[in-house]
């Protein structure tokens, strides 16, 4: 039993506990790795840590001279504690940058794979790539994430036709022009999560 609140996030196999107090945290971790090793499992050892987190996090650790509060990943997103404009304390959340460069590393390759197709098939491909990040990590808070990742995509895109030719006269502002009339405009489409996380998943679209 714990002795103060506690609660679970769960999503498959991956899980996040939050406990009230760190002695709770403490046991409920140890008798977890015990249970476990009863049917020959472990927990995985580079995901699997102590994380002090929460509304009183930030001044005690301040108090403590420790530094912030440390970040962790959970389904595609990285949490950290943040403030309201008004000075209280919410859950930050922003993509994990592990899973911005994966999926920016793919694009690319598929824009150098597909490069000689047409230059709109490919905008066209882009902005169903778009549209289904934002479904996914389009959350309060994440608006300049999601701006960055966009223009990060406008830059491989132009690169990407800029080398198919020598001659090839691909601009900025026709890049921008096609976005503007093909691409989702960036906005926030989840709600504030009122007491845990909420995330919805839609369909992924792939080149082949």
């Amino acid at each position: 039993m714990a002795g103060g609140d506690a609660i679970i996030v769960r999503y498959a196999d991956d899980f996040v506990c939050g406990f009230q107090h760190k002695v709770d945290a403490e046991r409920f971790l140890a008798d977890l790795e015990k249970r476990l090793a009863r049917f020959g499992l472990e927990l995985h050892p580079h995901k699997t840590r102590l994380v002090e987190f929460g509304r009183f996090a930030m001044a005690s650790r301040t108090t403590r001279g420790v530094g912030k509060p440390e970040a962790f990943d959970f389904l595609g997103m990285t949490h950290y504690c943040a403030k309201t404009h008004k000075g209280g304390f919410r859950v930050g959340r922003r993509p994990a940058n592990k899973r911005v460069r994966r999926t920016l590393r793919r694009i690319k390759e598929a824009l150098y794979r597909h490069r000689h197709r047409q230059a709109h098939e490919l905008v066209v491909w882009l902005g169903r790539v778009i549209r289904g990040w934002l479904n996914y990590y389009a959350v309060p808070g994440t608006s300049r994430h999601l701006k960055a990742f966009v223009h990060s995509i406008k830059r491989l895109l132009v690169r990407a036709l800029r080398r198919r030719s020598q001659k090839d006269r691909t601009s900025w502002h026709w890049v921008a022009d096609m976005a503007d009339l093909y691409w989702p405009r960036v906005r926030i489409l989840h709600p504030w999560p009122s007491q845990r996380l909420i995330v919805n998943t839609r369909g992924r679209s792939r080149m082949r």
